[in-house]
């Protein structure tokens, strides 16, 4: 017997679908990861990105076949992102819809193993240990108001949420952790800004990441500047309770380890994990 996971609904997400004989090819010469290879059944994490590199917009792929796919994209850029796709689809026999008003993404954090439930698709979540990830007609899954447990486990596990913990339009997919969450396919042919990505990637560029921290006391809200002595070193994002991740100089936060100085964001002393200081 399968054991019951918790449904959690993500009311801030939306989802664009994309339909047509074009529609494979089209994303993956676009995005940042391999969609060509995706089956029906499976998700991809990807990136539309400006030409010198920057992440315009994020979301899951999912493929539910027949040439159609779904993007589980941040509900406020979901009107932005259907834009942007229709001014590069030019003669590409696809179309373009916003179906944020029919369909909604739920997931499924503690699931080991597909959910059981009448969905539109549903796959593992290939950022990491998020569990699984539907997207079904509105209503038709029942859900629990258990949001915080899921936002524990992507902070936990490193996951960034766009507008909170990276700014759109401003941030490389490296210092946004893409790299990390199997966000980036860097064997796949040309796509918009990836002459940056892979420069970033052979020649060590990083210079700023996303990474978890433990405070001592309640972590401080998104936006504090989180200073080492005089020297500002990062800002705060997603919080809860005394975990949180921030955007920060991996230099120098690998300086003040060896010094023994302690990050502070609004008065609150912060530890970075030992891995978070690595910029490969």
């Amino acid at each position: 017997m399968r054991r019951m996971t918790t449904a959690i609904l993500l009311d801030d997400r939306g989802i664009i679908e994309l339909a047509g004989e074009d529609t494979g090819k089209f994303l993956h010469n676009l995005v940042t990861n391999d969609i060509a290879a995706l089956k029906a059944g499976e998700a991809r994490f990807a990136a539309l990105l400006t030409p010198q590199g920057k992440i315009l917009f994020d979301f899951l792929v999912f493929a539910v076949g027949d040439g159609r796919y779904l993007l589980d994209c941040p509900l406020v850029l979901a009107a932005d992102l259907q834009k942007r796709l229709n001014i590069y689809k030019l003669r590409s026999k696809l179309s373009v819809t916003n179906r944020s008003d029919e369909l909604e993404a739920i997931a499924f954090p503690d699931a080991t193993e597909p959910p059981q439930v009448d969905a539109v698709a549903v796959a593992a979540d290939p950022r990491g240990p998020l569990g699984f990830r539907a997207i079904a007609e509105k209503g038709k899954i029942p859900t629990k108001d258990a949001r915080k447990d899921y936002e524990a486990r992507r902070i936990h596990a490193g996951v960034p949420l766009g507008g909170v913990d990276f700014d759109y339009g401003g941030t490389f997919p490296h210092e946004a952790n893409m790299d990390l969450l199997s966000g980036i396919d860097f064997k796949k042919g040309c796509y918009v800004g990836q002459e940056v990505v892979s420069r970033m990637k052979h020649r060590g560029l990083v210079r700023r990441r996303i990474a978890p921290y433990r405070a001592q006391g309640d972590a401080p809200p998104p936006g504090q500047a989180i200073h080492i002595g005089d020297v500002e070193v990062g800002v705060t994002g997603s919080r809860l309770a005394d975990e949180g991740l921030a955007l920060v100089r991996l230099d120098r936060l690998a300086e003040a380890k060896e010094k023994g100085q302690s990050p502070v964001a609004a008065g609150v002393a912060l530890e970075f994990e030992a891995h978070a200081l690595d910029s490969k």
